[in-house]
């Protein structure tokens, strides 16, 4: 092995081993620890990690064995074992990734917009349907490898894991199926998903800002109102003269008089005429005061913003590696080239390694203390 050659193998090594890491720590945190059972982004979780396990494990590691060997030396049954454990959990992981991101979605409305709403997809039954549907769809897709693969090169020194295929008619119908099922319409999903998700954030932000901005202006307004009042009191008690009492039963007192209405006929005077409606009028402002402050964000709601966050940085991440991987896969078919084949595997790769830790991070299990 060349330098070059060697340089390849490490850093495949180094990807295999950090997503071998970073899936086990996704599907162990993601274990019930509690008699309430299973949730279903846990769910969801444990059958990504699962997923990408499969990868890691049966498809990355021997390929990364091989690498080292400088050809394929692992036989040709197990090639057969190679080819569909490699579109079997890639199909499943886009899939997952795709559930998890319409759940996220849907968690976020329904908290920021609909006050913590159960979801439609908040449900281990429907979830489970879902899975049992992707793994099937994955299932059909990777079975053909299974059978039609074979161990080819010019010698024993450049044996290769390779599929091989009835003829170029039958090769192109399976890839054209493959790409748009399993590839093309979960990742407009995922992509979908992503654009409502930072839609819904940007709202979100917009109208805690709204509402922060509306307590200062009725607070400086209730304030220009206090002033005037005083300013008023000020002049009335100018005003006056000297006979006028300060004391307010003897007013009271006063303008019973004044007005011909004796004490006892208005026993609640001071519940319901006019100063009564003065005391309102000047405490109506800083009664109202704590209807409109804006609601402090619950814990949950923060919690799904953060989760939201990570799913669209995964989905960036997906996108720019299965864009590529699909872009590659096409330009395979046109003209077949195994240095394509290569890159492609290695995008696939770095996306396995990487999400684990994105996931991990958005729903704060990023440790390594398994207590809830």
């Amino acid at each position: 092995m060349d330098a070059d050659e060697i340089i390849e193998s490490v850093i495949r090594a180094l990807m295999c081993l950090a997503g071998i890491l970073g899936n086990n720590w996704l599907a162990i945190s993601s274990l019930p620890w509690k008699k309430s059972g299973i949730r279903t982004n846990e769910a969801l979780f444990i059958n990504l990690a699962v997923s990408n396990l499969i990868t890691n494990y049966l498809v990355d590691l021997p390929d990364t064995m091989a690498d080292f060997a400088g050809r394929w030396f692992l036989g040709e049954t197990f090639c057969g074992v190679f080819r569909f454990c490699a579109d079997l959990s890639e199909t499943s992981s886009i899939y997952t990734t795709f559930f998890i991101s319409v759940f996220w979605h849907q968690k976020l409305v329904g908290s920021l917009k609909r006050g913590g709403a159960p979801v439609q997809l908040d449900s281990l039954c429907m979830v489970g349907c879902l899975l049992a549907g992707s793994w099937t769809v994955a299932l059909v897709f990777s079975i053909p490898h299974f059978f039609f693969v074979a161990v080819e090169g010019a010698n024993e020194s450049h044996e290769d894991c390779v599929d091989v295929f009835p003829n170029a008619l039958a090769r192109q119908t399976y890839e054209i199926f493959y790409l748009t099922l399993a590839n093309a319409l979960p990742v407009a999903g995922i992509v979908f998903a992503s654009i409502q998700i930072v839609i819904t954030l940007l709202q979100n932000q917009r109208r805690i800002r709204g509402h922060n901005s509306d307590p200062a202006k009725e607070n400086a307004k209730d304030e220009n109102k206090s002033t005037e009042n005083r300013n008023d009191e000020r002049s009335v008690s100018a005003n006056s003269g000297p006979g006028t009492s300060k004391d307010p039963k003897d007013s009271a007192a006063l303008n019973n008089i004044y007005t011909g209405v004796p004490a006892s006929s208005c026993p609640n005077e001071g519940l319901f005429g006019h100063s009564s409606h003065s005391s309102k009028a000047g405490a109506q402002p800083n009664l109202s005061r704590p209807s409109q402050m804006p609601a402090k964000p619950s814990s949950s709601s923060s919690t799904q913003v953060r989760a939201a966050k990570s799913v669209v940085a995964v989905a960036s991440v997906f996108l720019v590696c299965w864009l590529t991987h699909l872009l590659l896969r096409i330009t395979n078919n046109i003209h077949t080239s195994s240095i394509v084949l290569e890159v492609a595997s290695y995008i696939a790769a770095s996306y396995t390694c990487i999400i684990p830790y994105i996931f991990l991070h958005g729903v704060k299990k990023l440790s390594c203390s398994c207590k809830r």
